[in-house]
């Protein structure tokens, strides 16, 4: 009885079930929740068809960046893009996901017209540029299946028209459809009213006519889905985070202080390595240059110092030989003297010796000889002093104190040499005379 009862139960709970697919409200409900659950996937895989195409042709675009500060300007267009399009594909409602997407594949595709290709990178953002132009294209499409011609013109308008009163944005990598269509001005201020509307349809649930428990299961599983995709991102978009903080440690004035410091430690120790390799060989070649320079001046000096001592060692022998004859006439001076000097013992008015001529003859040729040497020893003297001259200008500041010293010592000399002249010219005539005064 029991188990009849059952049975019974069950059948009936089939049969409703079954009797409440067989409605037509069901029926639709049903594909409405299905095609709901198609386009989130198409917009999902826009989204990663979008992160693709942005990230490949911003990569391109970084390897011609020369500065620090443009690829990190770049990275953050890439992150942003890249973000924007995983959360918009990660949103509950597809119809506002699909226009969403529209919206920020047309901004992003003037903001590179008007300001990176124009004023920034120039034609180095073209290849970005025509891969934008692709995926904004491509965004169409997806709301080509649930927009009408004349919807997707009023979608075109109102983004043309929010440009144009908003030129100076360019990170619309977080801006909504939702966010500013009210905004656009009067022109749309009807637009939520009437029955064909894009806000008409962003309100639109597909899940409405779905039995509740049916709904709450279908959205519990679509939200699941929604967080599988977003956390299968996430690792690229951290990574992205990651490079693109990279970046901005870069460009910091503390971080390029450092790289600073650090390359001159590094050129430094690079010096450091090099001198080390090289030290013996500089060594080397030094210690050869040294020698060879010290042999090159020794050999270009010996001359001028053999000139010197030659010089000098004529001026030494000049100065013998004016010794050797003033000492000969010291000599004759003191025989002559001594010829007339009064012997002792002897009255000097006494009868002397007879006079003989020949002891003057003989001293007249003494005499007369001893001129001849101090003719010979003025001729000397006066050839040696160009040579002392010379030698006092080219030797050192000790020979040329020893040449003056000789000069004026010969000076000196000739000075005595000409007084006793004088003094035995002098002597002579008080012979001659007295000679006289004893013959009268």
């Amino acid at each position: 009885m029991r188990f009849a009862l059952i049975l019974a139960l069950v059948v009936g709970l089939a049969g409703c079930s079954a009797f409440k697919n067989l409605r037509p409200g069901a029926r639709e409900a049903k594909l409405g929740a299905q095609q709901a659950h198609d386009m989130q996937f198409k917009v999902m895989r826009f989204a990663d068809e979008y992160a693709g195409g942005v990230s490949e042709s911003i990569g391109r675009l970084q390897k011609s960046t020369p500065s620090a500060e443009e690829r990190l300007a770049v990275q953050s267009w890439k992150h942003q893009q890249v973000e924007s399009a995983y959360t918009i594909a990660s949103g509950p409602n597809w119809v506002a996901n699909a226009v969403d997407m529209v919206v920020l594949a047309t901004l992003t595709r003037m903001v590179l017209e008007d300001a990176w290709v124009k004023e920034t990178y120039g034609e180095r953002a073209q290849p970005v540029l025509e891969t934008q132009v692709n995926l904004e294209q491509s965004s169409w499409e997806l709301v080509a299946g649930f927009l009408t011609e004349d919807q997707c013109h009023r979608l075109k308008s109102i983004i043309e028209e929010w440009r144009r009163n908003n030129p100076q944005i360019r990170a619309v990598g977080y801006i909504r459809f939702n966010d500013f269509a009210k905004s656009v001005g009067a022109t749309f201020e009807n637009e939520e009213k009437r029955s064909d509307s894009i806000f008409s349809l962003l309100r639109l649930d597909p899940f409405n006519s779905l039995d509740p428990a049916v709904r709450e299961i279908t959205q519990t599983r679509q939200l699941a889905e929604r967080t599988i995709f977003y956390l299968q991102r996430a690792p690229g978009l951290l990574d992205m985070q990651i490079e693109r903080m990279s970046y901005a440690f870069a460009v910091m004035p503390e971080t390029r202080t450092l790289l600073a410091d650090l390359e001159r430690i590094s050129l430094m120790g690079t010096a450091a390595d090099r001198l080390v390799n090289t030290l013996p060989q500089t060594l080397a070649a030094e210690r050869q240059a040294l020698v060879a320079q010290l042999m090159g001046e020794i050999e270009a000096r010996s001359e001028a110092i053999g000139d010197v001592t030659d010089k000098l060692r004529a001026t030494l022998v000049a100065g013998t030989d004016t010794a050797n004859a003033l000492r000969t006439t010291l000599e004759s001076v003191d025989r002559i003297t001594a010829r007339f000097a009064a012997k002792p013992g002897v009255p000097a008015t006494g009868s002397g010796k007879p006079f003989d001529i020949t002891e003057y003859t003989a001293m007249l040729q003494e005499l007369a000889a001893t001129t001849r040497e101090l003719n010979t020893l003025a001729a000397r003297v006066d050839g040696a002093l160009p040579a002392v001259h010379q030698a006092t200008e080219d030797a050192a500041l000790r020979a040329e104190g020893l040449a003056r010293t000789l000069f004026w010592r010969l000076v000196l000399l000739l000075a005595i040499g000409v007084a006793l002249c004088f003094a035995a010219a002098l002597a002579y005539r008080g012979t001659v005379a007295r000679m006289g005064w004893r013959t009268a």
